[in-house]
């Protein structure tokens, strides 16, 4: 776990250190704490002092001026009292970096409790889904659904489609006229807030046919390698492949990561698919973690990543050796699978490993989000605000560290492929999962768009993970999770 070096101030700086996307949309405050528009009492509550709208709203320019990494693009004097939220003040505060590319709403304000919980533990409340929605044909459906969840009780798994959505029988809507009428806003609104015991009539088209299914939201833990496909050996034409799927990186990966590890090592498996194409970023040491567990043919001289403040921060600068674990494997070859969801600690992951594989790393599926920087968290205990502030860069051994566009053209390698909602994930039938064996096996395939732009132009195009305006502080780090 990296970390902030001996620093004595006022505000707290949190021990963990991420590469999440952040990727929302606008206005992208947490819960409660960041769409906080009274200065008096919040929800009948009296504002803890230091905690009105003011108080934090310049708190956070504070926070932003001493650690941001494009000072540079901070407004010499913003005026806060137009901002009715302090996400508002710190989007607007962020507007030309943002413009810029460089921090498409990755700095945000978020819930303390919120975030400590999810990277903790994992926990969060819904029903225990990923959605993806195809927004020119007015549909959504289930990317994927979590083991011990709500969801998967009442039989929702990927595949499926919800059609239609009220909170009971007497109003129930259909998902096409909600996406007329309000666009896909109108769909996260509907599914309501997620608080446990937040309950919904859910038309369910799969292939047994049509259903309504009544479900509640509950508290649960996200299981980050799933038990049912995470961690697991295909046979393809007698080839044995390593396939792994990590939905986020948090501190229970751990545990599960190197069981994976140790099976493929055990097994002598040098071929290996990581599936990542969901994976919006978390914690950089789980992510340093998996590039260990990736680098058994690494030494401990070779570089992994580096991390990399603005100049008077420098004393913060960090460079990563390899440190193969027990579990650590080498491989030959890696297919990454990567969609637009694809952020921040997958990308480190990924990046670290181009300099030693080259042609034999390849990005399978769509091109990642393009997210080379990372936030530390700067915190307020009393008004339950965390400030989630770019403040280093990530690079790898080869200094390479400007992919804002995305891998795809960083990657001597890739092919294109369809995230194939009517396969299970890491079934070889499944679309991206198809292509990544075919890569390892040496077929060739048709390569990723050659620019950003190109690129970034065709995954319009495609079915993409719903996201709310303002995402919880487990949605940051999930994309799509409801």
């Amino acid at each position: 776990m990296i970390r902030i070096g001996a620093l004595r101030r006022a505000t707290a700086i949190t021990a963990i250190i991420a590469l999440v996307a952040g990727c929302g949309g606008g206005g992208g405050g947490g819960g409660g704490s960041g769409s906080t528009a009274s200065t008096g009492t919040t929800g009948g509550t009296p504002t803890p002092a230091g905690c009105s709208l003011r108080d934090r709203q310049d708190w956070a320019a504070a926070q932003l001026r001493e650690w941001y990494l494009f000072p540079e693009t901070l407004p010499t004097n913003l005026d806060p009292a137009p901002y009715p939220k302090v996400s508002d003040y710190v989007d607007a505060l962020t507007a030309t970096a943002r413009a810029q590319r460089h921090d498409r709403y990755f700095t945000y304000l978020t819930s303390i409790a919120q975030e400590d919980a999810f990277f903790n533990s994992g926990s969060s409340a819904g029903f225990g889904i990923r959605l993806s929605t195809d927004a020119a044909q007015q549909r959504v459906f289930i990317a994927e659904a979590f083991e011990g969840t709500a969801a998967l009780a009442a039989g929702i798994d990927r595949g499926a489609e919800i059609v239609a959505i009220g909170t009971g029988p007497s109003d129930v809507r259909t998902v096409a006229a909600i996406i007329a009428a309000e666009g896909l806003d109108g769909v996260t609104n509907a599914l309501g807030p997620n608080t446990a015991g937040t309950t919904r009539l859910l038309r369910i088209r799969d292939a047994s046919g049509t259903r309504d299914v009544t479900i509640a939201k509950t508290d649960y833990a996200l299981t980050p390698v799933s038990s049912r496909y995470g961690a697991q050996v295909i046979t393809d034409n007698g080839r044995r492949v390593g396939y792994l799927n990590l939905r986020t990186f948090i501190s229970t990966a751990d545990p599960a990561l190197r069981s994976a590890f140790a099976s493929f090592r055990a097994q002598g498996i040098t071929n290996i698919i990581v599936d990542l194409r969901y994976n919006g970023g978390g914690l950089v040491s789980i992510a340093e973690l998996m590039g260990d567990l990736l680098g058994a043919g690494r030494s401990t001289a070779e570089v992994l990543s580096y991390t990399t403040y603005r100049p008077e921060k420098s004393s913060n600068n960090v460079t990563r050796q390899f440190a193969p674990q027990p579990q650590s494997v080498a491989p030959t070859k890696i297919a990454f699978i990567t969609t637009g969801a694809s952020a921040s600690a997958s990308e480190l992951v990924i990046n670290a490993f181009i300099p030693y594989l080259h042609a034999n790393l390849a990005l399978i599926g769509s091109n990642s989000y393009g997210k080379p920087v990372g936030q530390v968290g700067l915190d307020r205990a009393a008004c339950d605000d965390r400030l989630r502030v770019v403040a280093f860069a990530t690079q790898n051994a080869a200094r390479q560290g400007d992919y804002y566009d995305g891998l795809a053209t960083k990657v001597e390698a890739s092919c294109a492929a369809a995230d194939d909602v009517t396969h299970p994930l890491g079934d070889p039938q499944e679309a991206s999962t198809r292509a990544a064996l075919n890569y390892l096996a040496g077929v060739s395939c048709t390569p990723l768009a050659g620019s950003g732009t190109q690129t970034s132009r065709s995954l319009a195009t495609r079915p993409v993970l719903l996201r709310p305006l303002v995402p919880s502080a487990a949605q940051y780090q999930v994309p799509g999770m409801f």
